[in-house]
């Protein structure tokens, strides 16, 4: 194809080729997108009814259910409507929206998840300046600026990407449309403008991982001279989940995105990128209720 004029769709990854085995697959994912489903929901519901969880930490969390319903909506139901329908296609605006959508939800989970750390730290580190530093309005701030600022980073990456000529098919060796993966068709000499992009991508979010870091040691420091074993275990059970996720996520997405895309890995590829896109809206719902009394009552008293 000499250009991305010429493209009208894209091929994404075809999990098997049995019947059998695509339904299977149809199964599995709509498991895991109904599980994802049902736990982001109750603690978008828990929150926003329970007026005891009206709380900036809640309100993060609030925001960090409704980025994972949007990220794991961006991705499963085409996967799953092509493993049914035993197809492979999707359209060139449909990868578009679907690479927009998802760099856009991903990038305000991270600074979210980077605000998070932030609120953690302030209320362990420094409870009596609490109510001054993460008040209501610096809340809906700190939370605006992380949408923000993944929307401006989702504008950035699509278009970058989308404007290489594509000189090596349109299949993408992934179940959805991922930016890597699509620079695998561009031009050789063509993809060194988004490479650009992503790297400028990545020094922001290697500062918000930096800063994520340096919060933890800090509040680490702090619960360790802690006289009560039972604050300790309290404060090591709201943020060693939440470091999980993080380390989770920033090792998985660096790895898909920060890999020169001359070298393929298939298989790996695919775990990878299942790990940071999937599991984490799965997950999150869970670590955070299973780990937080205060929600759990909340979850009771909402399904009583």
């Amino acid at each position: 194809m000499s250009n991305s004029s010429s493209v009208t769709e894209f091929l994404l990854l075809a999990f098997a080729d049995t019947r059998e085995l695509q339904l299977l697959h149809f199964a599995l994912f709509l498991g895991i997108y109904l599980a994802a489903l049902l736990g982001n929901s109750l603690i978008l519901s828990a929150i926003a009814c329970d007026h005891r969880l009206h709380t900036p930490m809640y309100f993060f969390l609030l925001n960090l259910a409704l980025l994972d319903l949007g990220c794991i909506s961006t991705t499963l139901p085409k996967a799953m409507a092509n493993a049914l329908w035993d197809t492979r296609a999707i359209s060139y605006q449909g990868c578009a929206a679907q690479v927009f959508f998802f760099v856009f939800l991903i990038g305000s989970e991270f600074f979210l998840l980077t605000v998070m750390a932030y609120d953690r730290y302030v209320a362990i580190c420094k409870p009596l300046h609490y109510g001054s530093l993460v008040g209501s309005r610096a809340c809906a701030q700190m939370a605006a600026a992380a949408w923000g600022s993944g929307f401006l980073n989702a504008v950035l990456q699509t278009a970058n990407t989308f404007s290489l000529p594509l000189c090596q098919g349109n299949a993408v060796d992934q179940f959805f449309c991922e930016i890597p993966q699509i620079l695998k068709l561009s031009c050789s000499d063509a993809y060194l403008r988004e490479v650009g992009a992503l790297v400028f991508s990545f020094y922001s979010a290697f500062g918000c991982f930096v800063f994520i870091v340096v919060s933890y040691v800090e509040i680490f420091r702090a619960v360790l001279r802690m006289p009560s074993e039972q604050g300790q275990q309290k404060v090591f059970s709201t943020c060693l989940p939440h470091l999980a996720v993080v380390s989770l996520f920033v090792s998985t997405a660096m790895f898909a995105y920060l890999k020169p895309p001359s070298k393929s890995y298939p298989y790996l590829d695919l775990v990878v990128t299942f790990l940071y896109s999937v599991v984490p809206p799965v997950l999150n719902p869970l670590i955070y209720s299973m780990r937080n009394q205060e929600l759990k009552e909340a979850l009771w008293r909402l399904m009583t």
